[in-house]
């Protein structure tokens, strides 16, 4: 093994672990949420569906629709991935109670809704961990660090809108941010081996970003959004939905100021 291959294995292990850590951070500003009311619920959930419509539209999405100059295919696989992820969510959410994972960990306390999210964010993080390997495989040893830190930022809202709703249920701060970084594993889990075998992975990502896109988006509709009708009506959803995607839409803006 030449120092080259050490040094990518060393970068990308090292910025994935970062990355998946910086999930966590989200659950900071979630401590201060005490009350347990419906309202509060309400609003947090739609939050968490306008933060998750905005990440995966304007990120997972538009980040899969950019690779077309690269693979041409690029934009139509991720549509496909897209109505893949929404269907594999129906087919989980579907099926949901009565596997041993619901079982396991709604005897420790935790809500359908809240193992539903992990799920979904779970998925979500394993085509950014990929796109962190062959960001670094380019050789291109700065652009690897901007898509490292980029989604490492990204992380911080996502492990908000995963925190919220757990939080108004309930669950501890510290569980939450535990929750937050677990959703994150595919993270450096995915980085490492991407950046060894670029070739075989980057086809892969526009279909991987379809499919997490469409998962969450899939999420956001069957669960988040109703829940947050039926605890805190019509305005409060929406302008908790428009709070949520503007939050985010503002750091993807910010973060695309980053020169490349």
């Amino acid at each position: 093994m030449n120092e080259t291959t050490i040094s990518l294995i060393l970068w990308t292990s090292i910025t994935g672990v970062l990355s998946a850590l910086a999930t966590g951070l989200g659950a900071i500003p979630v401590h201060f949420v005490k009350s347990n009311s419906k309202t509060l619920r309400a609003f947090s959930s739609a939050i968490a569906a306008g933060m998750m419509i905005s990440a995966s539209v304007f990120s997972l999405v538009q980040e899969g629709i950019a690779l077309g100059p690269r693979l041409p295919y690029a934009p139509y696989v991720v549509i496909i991935g897209l109505l893949l992820g929404a269907a594999f969510f129906r087919y989980t959410e579907k099926n949901f109670n009565n596997t041993n994972f619901y079982k396991t960990y709604a005897k420790k306390g935790f809500t359908r809704r809240g193992l539903l999210i992990f799920v979904a964010m779970f998925i979500h993080s394993i085509p950014e961990g990929i796109a962190i390997g062959v960001a670094f495989a380019t050789g291109n040893f700065a652009f690897g660090l901007i898509m490292a830190i980029a989604i490492a930022v990204h992380n911080i809202p996502e492990g908000i809108a995963i925190s919220l709703p757990l939080k108004a249920e309930g669950v501890s701060t510290r569980k939450c941010a535990f929750i937050s970084i677990l959703t994150s594993v595919p993270q450096p889990l995915m980085a490492v081996p991407s950046a060894l075998l670029a070739w075989m992975f980057e086809p892969l990502l526009p279909v991987g970003l379809g499919f997490a896109g469409g998962a969450m988006i899939y999420l956001v509709v069957s669960e988040l959004i109703p829940d947050a009708l039926d605890e805190g009506g019509k305005s409060l959803t929406a302008w908790g939905v428009m709070v949520g995607l503007s939050g985010m839409l503002l750091i993807t803006t910010l973060l695309n100021l980053i020169p490349h």
